[in-house]
């Protein structure tokens, strides 16, 4: 990625132009005046020296003002994140690792503004100018594509980052009571009778896309017809009465309030749950689909606020193998290779493992499954009836 100079560091160099500048100026002074000395002596007149011995003063002063401006320590400086709701955790490791080697690196203090929700809305806000998000960081590289579209962040976004700008990776897990009553084991058992499925809303959280999208990839990529897709996930959703904003408020529901039978979510997210010692049955489908995450630059605010350089580099420190250790330590699966093998046996495998791009990638899935009157609008329409 091109770095742009911040304008704190512009200044910097300024003043140790300047600096070098008047060093010279007073190394040609000091000859200048110890020749006007040496002609006083031989009768010039009072004056002229008391004149010399001034400016000479101010010139030492001047000197010493800018040696001591060039070693004085940078302003702080805010990065705003706008992030979905479940990567608080992780965030909360990284940056103060990234903050204390920017400090030791550049001797600035960088603070963040951090915004979590689900990743839709979140999108939604940037655009809307309510967050001015320097780094998004969400749940599907559709929510950074439309963005993109609103003119905040340069196109090309995917190919100016490592690993096509996916900086966090998991699959869907389904969550079910405790001993699994309603014997819920693949995909196909969401369609039962009886079942009660808690799921968040496509139109406004990253989960409830990936968690669709594993439905419908789960008979269109198994030999399934578009007929028998829909059919299915119709079917699903009539089990899945209400739809919630984001993933944490689907979990709350679900967790915390005790509501319904079954829960999709990231795979991460019960690793997490795990490691704060609340273990629930799940099962991880051997068909699934790959959940990326991207992160991005929005492009618009960091030049408005003049914080390129320090986010470009929180961007490369999040594919740094201490941040994707953080993130593996989470339970995401990391995206940097060496991590990938250092935490490889931590993850079950998955027999067939399908990407956006096999659904058509995602200017298809926007418009073929969330545009207005598509696949997803026919399914809550038939839902009502």
């Amino acid at each position: 990625m091109s770095k742009s100079q911040h304008p704190t560091q512009l200044s910097t160099d300024l003043i140790e132009r300047m600096r070098v500048y008047v060093v010279e100026i007073w190394q040609a002074m000091q000859f200048y005046y110890q020749q006007k000395i040496r002609s006083w002596l031989n009768g010039r007149s009072l004056q002229s020296f008391v004149c010399l011995f001034l400016v000479a003063t101010l010139l030492s002063i001047v000197v010493a003002a800018c040696s001591g401006s060039s070693t004085a320590s940078k302003s702080d400086i805010k990065l705003r994140l706008v992030s979905f709701s479940v990567t608080k955790a992780a965030h909360d490791q990284i940056i103060p690792k990234f903050v204390q080697k920017w400090q030791q690196e550049h001797n600035q203090n960088v603070t963040f503004e951090q915004s979590y929700g689900g990743s839709g809305a979140q999108a939604n806000a940037v655009i809307a100018g309510s967050q001015e998000a320097d780094i998004v960081h969400l749940a599907l590289p559709l929510d950074v594509n439309k963005i993109q579209q609103a003119g905040l962040i340069k196109s090309g976004w995917e190919i100016k980052s490592p690993r096509s700008g996916i900086v966090s990776r998991s699959v869907a897990a389904i969550v079910t009571r405790e001993g699994n009553p309603k014997n819920i084991n693949n995909w196909q058992d969401l369609a039962k009778d009886g079942v009660k499925l808690i799921a968040a809303n496509p139109k406004t959280s990253g989960i409830a896309i990936w968690e669709f999208l594993a439905f419908w990839g789960s008979v269109s990529l198994t030999g399934g017809d578009e007929a028998t897709a829909l059919d299915y996930l119709t079917k699903v959703y009539q089990n899945a009465p209400v739809l919630t904003k984001d993933a944490r408020e689907a979990s709350d529901l679900f967790f915390q309030q005790n509501q319904g039978d079954v829960l999709i979510n990231y795979e991460n997210e019960m690793i997490l749950a795990e490691k704060n010692g609340s273990k629930l049955p799940y099962v991880i489908p051997q068909i699934n689909i790959s959940i990326d995450n991207p992160v991005a630059i929005v492009d618009k605010n960091v030049d408005k606020h003049g914080t390129r350089e320090v986010a470009e580099a929180f961007v490369d420190f999040l594919y740094s193998t201490e941040a994707q250790q953080e993130f593996a330590k989470l339970g995401y699966r990391p995206v940097n290779p060496t991590v990938t093998q250092e935490v490889a046996s931590q993850y079950p495998s998955v027999q067939t493992l399908f990407t956006s791009q096999d659904l058509g990638g995602w200017d298809n899935i926007q418009k073929k499954f969330f545009g207005d009157g598509a696949i997803f609008d026919k399914i809550q329409a038939a839902k009502k009836a």
